[in-house]
């Protein structure tokens, strides 16, 4: 054996060319792509079917949200389907009620608000025209010229017949999700204790006790969560509304209901539905107009901020502001409006749901890291009452008690055991069985 040979590391026996640091490394980086790969086919497969997505998440929240009205409702004695429908047609009233007075408000004062825009346009031209900083008319008129003749050329027409048939693609898109997210909802609030028993029953000891668990903290926290926002969205819209309407704004119902809608976009729905309204005042009624609904919805955002959002939402989202501001931007990429309104709450269930399902993380106090930068009310377990720790110990503690669903193994289960009878059985035994019992009297 030569010298060289002698010096050679040896390799354990058995050792393969994925044992050493750079083969697990590949292995687990290996792994790491395998599972990215189906996590964008899943993604893939979703997008492909967008609107019954986002028709069911949609119903989901919903569902979460009027759920304690239906149970309360039922607890009074009234039958289930008789307060799922007043609970669903409740929601059908108010929508139906909010839209048509939208409608009717934008009807009524459009002649107001074209002639009103007109006029405030003319008045920003002019005070551009002499303000501080003068530009000359002729760059104004040139711009317009501009935007005019793109509108009158064909480039422009040829693209909005194309914007047109895609609006129209995506109005018979709305269209049908909004159809389908009713009929779930009806569903979901009808029958949903069904679905939850169903999916349940699958599961056995532990697994089905954090299951429970986890549909009972997720329903807890997208019904807060909607009815905390759209307590919070009410107050904005009403105050908001009742300044634009003072003050003389054309449009102002129409105006609160945007608002109240992008109060559901946590951070900058607010903001930027208040700027729409600054603006409208703008063009309407003028810049001190304009200057009193900032003031007011900066008031406004304040008492939201610091009274509303503590004692209406409390602890239901316990998420930090920068997973906030990602949620929301992620959604918005992914799902337009409907992504951002959806991507904070179920950011906030997922997170939920990472806390039920690990124990790994070491709360508490520790020695060298420092205090727990998670409260402990924010966690998972805190926010469970005494009957749901009950009944998730007497899950957990349940003996399975399964039972074939099929006829071919039910089948297969009694000819087992009437052969098994069989075979204890024997013929002295059925003999003796026939015999009179001795009498023990003397």
């Amino acid at each position: 054996m030569s010298t060289q040979e002698q010096s050679a590391p040896r390799r354990p026996e058995g050792a393969g060319p994925w044992s050493d640091p750079m083969g697990r490394i590949g292995a687990r980086a290996g792994q790491t792509l395998l599972i990215a790969a189906v996590a964008v086919g899943i993604i893939w497969v979703l997008l492909r079917v967008s609107v019954v997505v986002l028709a069911a998440l949609v119903a989901l929240i919903l569902a979460s949200a009027v759920a304690p009205l239906v149970r309360w409702l039922v607890g009074k004695g009234w039958s289930h389907l008789l307060a799922t429908l007043t609970a669903f047609l409740g929601i059908v009233v108010v929508v139906g009620g909010v839209v048509t007075g939208v409608v009717l408000a934008v009807i009524n004062e459009w002649d107001s608000l074209v002639s009103s825009a007109t006029e405030g346009w003319q008045r920003l031209q002019d005070w551009v025209t002499s303000g501080p900083l003068p530009v000359d008319a002729t760059v104004i008129d040139d711009a317009m010229q501009q935007v005019t003749d793109f509108a009158t050329s064909g480039n422009f027409a040829s693209g909005l017949a194309s914007s047109t048939l895609t609006g129209i693609s995506a109005a018979t898109s709305f269209l049908t999700g909004l159809v389908l997210m009713v009929v779930v909802l009806f569903f979901l609030l009808k029958d949903g204790w069904k679905f939850t028993n169903f999916s349940l029953r699958w599961f056995q000891g532990g697994t089905r006790a954090k299951l429970a668990e986890s549909i009972d903290r997720s329903s807890e926290v997208l019904g807060g969560y909607v009815r905390g926002t759209a307590t919070v969205a009410l107050v904005d819209a009403v105050l908001i509304g009742i300044a634009l309407a003072v003050l003389g704004v054309p449009l102002a119902l129409p105006l609160a209901v945007i608002i109240f809608i992008g109060a559901f976009i946590p951070i900058v729905g607010a903001t930027a539905t208040g700027i729409m309204a600054a603006l409208v005042a703008l063009v309407t009624n003028g810049l001190t107009t304009a200057l009193i609904v900032t003031a007011v919805v900066i008031l406004v955002n304040q008492i939201e901020g610091n009274l509303l959002q503590p004692v209406v939402m409390g602890r239901t989202l316990s998420l930090h502001a920068m997973i906030v501001l990602l949620a929301l931007t992620i959604g918005t990429i992914v799902g337009g409006i409907f992504g951002a309104i959806l991507a904070v709450p179920y950011t906030a269930v997922a997170w939920t749901l990472i806390q039920v399902w690990t124990d790994r993380y070491q709360a508490g106090e520790d020695p060298v890291l420092g205090p727990d930068p998670l409260d402990a009310k924010d966690r998972a377990a805190a926010k469970a009452t005494t009957a749901q720790r009950l009944r998730y110990w007497r899950i957990s503690r349940q003996r399975p008690s399964s039972q074939d669903l099929g006829a071919a193994q039910k089948v297969e289960s009694e000819s087992q055991d009437a052969s098994g009878v069989a075979e204890t059985s024997s013929p002295t035994d059925t003999a003796g069985s026939t015999e009179a019992p001795r009498s023990t009297e003397s």
